[in-house]
């Protein structure tokens, strides 16, 4: 289908002088560039002033990147494999600078020389008395005859296509060959014009001319504000619609809360609720009396309380006659669910089972069927419930923890196991940012946990470098005499498995030098055992049976041992703050003061450093969230990916939160008028959506 509505935009990329089949080919597999269309939707990510140059004597020492004008002096390649560079030694009239190349050494040397005279943007660094930029941008400088234009976009490009001579410029050549024939037509506002003038926004075809070609300061911000707008506006339209598709879901009606749950509050609760408990349960209690389907997401920090909300929740819907189920990502997880739940209501009338890939034969088989006649009431299990043959009779709530850890597919699963869908409530204990709540989870209603339960000891968090492992040893050592029991966890990251699992090893082999197997009790839970080993590992632990576990990060969730007091963070400078949050939270849940270590080397970057110091001096998991945001960006918060977060092309979460919250209101605004959209007025806003939608179906296909 085509994916513009004018025939010049859909015009294959291939057909645009100076790009040809191979080029287009590339500029197709490298940036997603298919056709004119796709290229002027290619936008820059920053402009050269190049009315401003900075002298090397006047170069910033707080990483600000500057633009320059140096001759190239001398040119080399230096070492040999992964050390391999080329160094450029260039000067002005007031100092030298070295210019450094790891990656692209072939395409720099070919087209850098001595004696010219080049443009270079970058951040300088001072090493040992030298002023160095690495991987800089490098133009050739014409003296006679700089640049037209003040303000030059600059795109972003890859090794392969720089390889082929496709750099920043030839994309701007590119987009300057399109802009003098693109028509008004082709580019028709979607924004309704009440928008528009409400929130003062120029026109599309204005915007996206100047974004690529500003002649001043004013227009390159205009033409940006503008497009951030757009694209928020419009991933806010397709929330605001799925989520109102959804809230119009016929759902079943809990008329009453139930001679059950009254019994289990008013006799059985262990601890009085707090008021964000209370508050979430009256949310909940609002939302299965409306006839429409629950969507919600419970999000709380680590030992907030959401389990207990959870119970009362499962406890409604079997109060007024329906099955209830509780979904978690491991069988461990779901044990220590089934294990707390089953002694909490051990003196009320409810069948409760578990059921996980490990339950085999006649077991299964009884499971199965009491699911689907209706005597089995209450169900925790894993994955294993999603699956088809597992029939209830009447599934009323469905409850699914740690809920980044199931696609999007699995979650709607759950959707299939009644006639009429079950209400879902979704929890996690990773604090979401505000901004990313309103995206990634815009469609579902949010409730939130802020406070901790009364008597929460907080646990006191600390940075060691590798100098002091031994006192952090001798400490760990102090604490398992004492009785408590210890995790030490190392790093695991997907793309250096085999790097990761050789450092487990030679990690697990110091601690068992420091803790001889004759005097201490050690287990170790990683990836490369099989679920079987994990779970035997993790229970030992739980139980008691040994004092210390060396593990990767697949203890982040859900584990629950109040003996352990102490958590070792080993290399913790590689962990993103929300992880390193979570791991602290398998501490502190006894009555004992609790430990969290960070140890790191001795050099660590920039953002370690603040992560770090964020997690020595912050214990907020909501703050600690939006910080992570701050420097890691959406597309590496934990579950994101899963989750169907919008890539953006040009808007950025972190930076454009107050034109997302006025995107947002204005898409609400609009739908609150026109619903449907069948107003003249949203005609382009309408007929844009539905390609939308079209185009990810057809995305999805292929």
């Amino acid at each position: 289908m085509s994916k513009y509505t004018s025939t010049f935009l859909n015009t294959p990329i291939e057909y645009l002088k100076g790009v040809g089949p191979q080029k287009g080919d590339l500029l197709r597999k490298e940036l997603g560039i298919f056709c004119y269309g796709d290229l002027l939707l290619h936008f820059p990510f920053r402009y050269v002033d190049k009315t401003q140059i900075t002298k090397i004597k006047d170069f910033p020492t707080n990483g600000e990147a500057v633009q320059c004008v140096v001759r190239i002096m001398q040119i080399d390649i230096v070492g040999e494999g992964f050390k391999k560079r080329l160094v450029a030694s260039a000067k002005d009239d007031t100092g030298e600078i070295e210019l450094i190349w790891f990656q692209g050494i072939t395409w720099v040397s070919k087209n850098l020389q001595i004696g010219d005279v080049v443009v270079v943007y970058g951040k300088p660094q001072l090493f040992m008395n030298t002023i160095s930029i690495t991987h800089p941008e490098v133009d050739k400088w014409n003296l006679q005859a700089p640049s037209q234009q003040a303000f030059e976009p600059v795109y972003s490009c890859t090794e392969k296509l720089k390889a082929r001579s496709i750099t920043s410029k030839s994309l701007m050549q590119f987009v300057r060959a399109i802009l003098p024939q693109l028509q008004e037509l082709d580019v028709p506002d979607m924004i309704p014009n009440a928008v528009l003038l409400h929130q003062q926004l120029m026109p599309r075809y204005f915007a996206i001319k100047e974004v690529h070609w500003p002649q001043n300061l004013k227009q390159q911000q205009q033409s940006t504000y503008r497009l951030k707008f757009e694209e928020l506006f419009i991933q806010q339209m397709n929330i605001c619609k799925t989520k109102r598709n959804r809230s119009n879901t016929l759902g079943l009606v809990f008329g009453q809360v139930g001679n059950i749950f009254t019994e289990f509050y008013n006799h059985y609760l262990p601890f009085a609720l707090t008021d964000d408990q209370k508050k979430v349960i009256k949310e909940i209690r609002r939302d299965t009396t409306t006839g429409l389907q629950m969507n919600r997401l419970l999000q709380g920090d680590v030992g907030s309380g959401k389990t207990i909300v959870a119970l009362l929740s499962l406890l409604i819907a079997i109060g007024n006659g329906y099955q209830a189920c509780l979904i978690a990502p491991t069988e461990t997880l779901a044990q220590q669910h089934f294990v707390g739940m089953k002694e909490l209501l051990k003196d009320l009338p409810i069948e409760i089972k578990i059921l996980t890939g490990s339950i085999k034969g006649k077991e299964r088989k009884t499971i199965l069927a009491d699911l689907e006649s209706g005597t089995l009431q209450l169900i925790i299990g894993t994955h294993a419930l999603m699956e088809d043959k597992v029939v209830f009779k009447n599934l009323g709530m469905a409850v699914i923890d740690e809920q980044h850890k199931f696609g999007v597919a699995q979650r709607a699963s759950i959707w299939r196991k009644n006639t009429t869908p079950p209400h879902i409530l979704v929890m996690t204990a990773t604090p979401i940012p505000r901004t990313l709540a309103m995206t990634t989870y815009g469609d579902l209603d949010v409730s939130t946990i802020e406070h901790l339960p009364a008597g929460r000891k907080p646990i006191t968090t600390v940075h060691r470098t590798d100098a002091h492992r031994l006192k952090v040893f001798e400490f760990v050592k102090e604490q398992v005499h004492k009785g408590r029991q210890v995790y030490i966890v190392y790093p695991l990251i997907e793309e250096s498995e085999k790097l990761d699992y050789e450092n487990l090893m030679q990690g697990y082999e110091q601690v068992k030098s420091f803790f001889p197997e004759y005097q201490y009790k050690l287990s170790m839970v990683h990836g490369r055992q099989t679920a079987q080993e994990r779970e035997i590992n993790m229970k030992r632990f739980i139980e008691g049976d040994t004092q210390i576990m060396v593990a990767t990060t697949v203890i982040e969730v859900g584990v629950n041992v109040p003996n352990a007091s102490v958590m070792v963070i080993e290399s913790a400078e590689r962990f993103g703050l929300t992880q390193l949050h979570q791991l602290r939270g398998r501490v502190g849940r006894g009555s004992e003061h609790s430990y969290c270590i960070l140890l790191t080397g001795n050099k660590i970057s920039k953002d370690g450093k603040e992560r770090i110091h964020t997690m020595v001096t912050e214990i907020n998991g909501f703050k600690i969230a939006e910080k992570d945001l701050q420097l890691r960006g959406p597309g590496d918060l934990s579950g994101t990916q899963q989750s169907g977060i919008v890539e953006l092309k040009i808007a950025d979460l972190v930076a454009d939160v107050a034109i997302l919250e006025k995107a947002r209101e204005s898409a609400i605004a609009i739908l609150d008028d026109d619903p449907n959209l069948q107003k003249d007025e949203n005609y382009f806003l309408r007929s844009y959506l539905e390609k939308d939608v079209m185009r990810s179906v057809w995305q999805k296909i292929s």
